[in-house]
C-alpha cells in the first residue's frame, strides 16, 4: 500500500499545480521548485548518534545557516568527506572507520536541510558555500563527494580554486543540473508552463540559467587529480554523466563499478578511495 501511495503521489501533486499553473503559473512553478528543494529525509535519528557522538563537533557559521561538522583527528592527511540528497553524516561511516584505522584526519558536514545543519531547503550551490566555510575551517587535502555532494564539490572548486586541496573524489556524482531538473519534471509530469517557469526562477534567484550548472563544463577549470566511481546500473543518476565529467576532468580516471547502484556502498569501493588517497 505505501509503495502505492509514493508512486501515485507525485503525479498527484503535479496534476494538482499542473492546473494551478493555467490561472497563477508562476504560483505553480514557485511551489514547484519550493517541493524540489525540500528533503522529506535526512535528518538524524537516535541510532545515528552513538557514532556521531565519537567525533569532535563543532558549528560553523555561514550567513543565516548553522552548518554541524564532525572531526575525528588523526595525524595524516585531512580527507572531507561531503554526502548527497536525503542523507547525512552517518552515510560515511564505514569508510571513516577504515580510514580512521589508517590514522587519516577526517572531517563531514551536514548539507543544508540534512542532519543537524540548519534550513528547510537544499539546493547544490548553497552546499557548495557551505562546503567552502568547511574547507576555510579545516583545510582538507582531499574531498569525497557522494551524489549532489561531488555536484557542490565541484561547484566549489571551480568558484574559489582552493589551493590546499590535491585531490578529489566523486561518487556517483550528477553532471548536468538540467537532466537533474528534467528527472524531477518528468517523475512528477508537469506541463511546460511551470518546466518554463522553473527555469526562469533559477535565472532569477542564482543570475544563471540552469544550464550554466554543469559540473562538466566548471571540473575542466579543477587542477587536482580526480577519482570518478560509477556504477553502470545506477538509476539516480545515470552512467553516462560520469563519461561526461571524466572527459572533461584533467587528471582524472574513471571507475566503472557493477551491481553497487547509486550508493556504492561496498567494500572495493572504499578500498580504491583509499588507495587513491594513499597513491
Amino acid at each position: 500500500m505505501k509503495k502505492t501511495i509514493a508512486k501515485v503521489l507525485p503525479k498527484i501533486i503535479g496534476n494538482g499545480l499542473n492546473a494551478v499553473s493555467y490561472v497563477a503559473p508562476k504560483y505553480a512553478s514557485a511551489k514547484a521548485l519550493d517541493i524540489f528543494a525540500t528533503p522529506r529525509q535526512g535528518r538524524f535519528t537516535e541510532k545515528h548518534h552513538p557514532f556521531l557522538d565519537t567525533a569532535k563537533q563543532l558549528t560553523l557559521p555561514h550567513d543565516n545557516h548553522d552548518i554541524q561538522t564532525y572531526n575525528w583527528s588523526g595525524s595524516k592527511t585531512t580527507i572531507m568527506l561531503a554526502h548527497g540528497w536525503e542523507s547525512n553524516t552517518y552515510r560515511w561511516k564505514q569508510l571513516i572507520e577504515m580510514l580512521q584505522q589508517l590514522d587519516y584526519n577526517i572531517v563531514t558536514l551536514d548539507g543544508p536541510a540534512h542532519g543537524k545543519s540548519s534550513g528547510t531547503q537544499f539546493n547544490a550551490i548553497l552546499y557548495s558555500e557551505f562546503i567552502n566555510v568547511v574547507a576555510n575551517h579545516y583545510n582538507p587535502d582531499v574531498i569525497i563527494g557522494h551524489s549532489v555532494g561531488g555536484m557542490a564539490s565541484v561547484f566549489f572548486q571551480h568558484k574559489y580554486q582552493n589551493e590546499g586541496l590535491q585531490k578529489m573524489i566523486l561518487l556517483g556524482a550528477p553532471s548536468e543540473f538540467t537532466n537533474v531538473f528534467k528527472n524531477y519534471v518528468n517523475m512528477l509530469g508537469f506541463n511546460k508552463r511551470i518546466e518554463n517557469g522553473l527555469n526562469d526562477l533559477v535565472l532569477e534567484r542564482f543570475n544563471y540559467k540552469p544550464s550554466h550548472f554543469s559540473a562538466a563544463k566548471f571540473s575542466k577549470e579543477i587542477n587536482l587529480q580526480g577519482l570518478i566511481i560509477h556504477d553502470k546500473g545506477d538509476k539516480i543518476i545515470q552512467y553516462d554523466e560520469a563519461e561526461l565529467i571524466s572527459s572533461n576532468f584533467k587528471n582524472s580516471t574513471l571507475i566503472t563499478t557493477e551491481g553497487f547502484g547509486h550508493g556504492l556502498r561496498d567494500d572495493s569501493v572504499n578500498k580504491a578511495i583509499i588507495n587513491f588517497i594513499k597513491a
